[in-house]
């Protein structure tokens, strides 16, 4: 069982989302808030693993209120703007739902929330850690196993995951920082503030590049000395 709160200061808005929250058999909401600071209390009483949040709200935007977050739920974005809908995926967010929001999409949004869930609780008490992850693409998630990624490219408001025996890369919105946490250290190098290379797909390794086979990837300064030190050398 999920555990969220739903945040939107239109009463109707939010008999709506609790409404629809009440017909997903594994939520549980927890409380009902008309604003940010209302949601922050409740943060403060108990766990909680979803959030389904308003952007435009008065006193504390949603997108402020996710920004102040130490550690931060799930999140599902609710709002009538589309605009929004980059800065909701620079934070890393589930999912961004436009109003209208329909019964099907609303249950799609929060079957990708348990997916992730899912994942997140089986780390946490130490079952053997799963060799893929999910990712948005045509609003569906697309799962990537780790051994068949070759590199990943960040272009601002989006990633470019290049993977074995496919031609074309996987394009997904996330920041290159969010799909870094989501790899494991041990396989995965951050090599620039644009890109992130697998260990295994190193052939080699010069002062400002790393090739990958007949690729070749520009190399940070700031990532250098990390790069060297996976060869066993240092940086000269």
């Amino acid at each position: 069982m999920m555990k969220c709160i739903a945040i939107d200061d239109e009463p109707l808005a939010l008999d709506l989302l609790e409404d629809n929250i009440s017909k997903v058999p594994y939520l549980q909401l927890v409380g009902k808030c008309n604003n940010a600071f209302e949601a922050i209390e409740v943060l403060r009483n108990q766990p909680v693993d979803l959030l389904f949040l308003d952007i435009q709200m008065p006193g504390l935007t949603g997108l402020q209120f996710l920004q102040s977050l130490a550690s931060k739920p799930l999140v599902i974005l609710i709002t009538a703007y589309e605009k929004y809908a980059l800065d909701g995926f620079n934070l890393d967010v589930t999912d961004y739902l436009v109003k209208p929001v329909s019964l099907e999409r609303f249950i799609k949004a929060c079957n990708k929330a348990q997916e992730l869930h899912q994942l997140k609780a089986a780390g946490k008490t130490g079952k053997e850690q799963p060799d893929f992850f999910f990712v948005n693409v045509d609003y569906s998630l697309l799962k990537i196993v780790f051994s068949d990624i070759i590199w990943i490219e960040g272009l601002k408001d989006y990633i470019k995951i290049h993977l074995k025996n496919t031609a074309r890369p996987v394009i997904t919105r996330m920041s290159i920082k969010g799909v870094e946490e989501q790899l494991p250290a041990a396989r995965f190098i951050r090599t620039h503030k644009s890109y992130i290379v697998s260990v295994a797909a190193i052939t080699a390794i010069r002062k400002n590049s790393v090739f990958l086979d007949e690729l070749e990837l520009p190399v940070g300064e700031t990532y250098r000395d990390a790069l060297y030190a996976i060869a066993g050398k240092t940086n000269q």
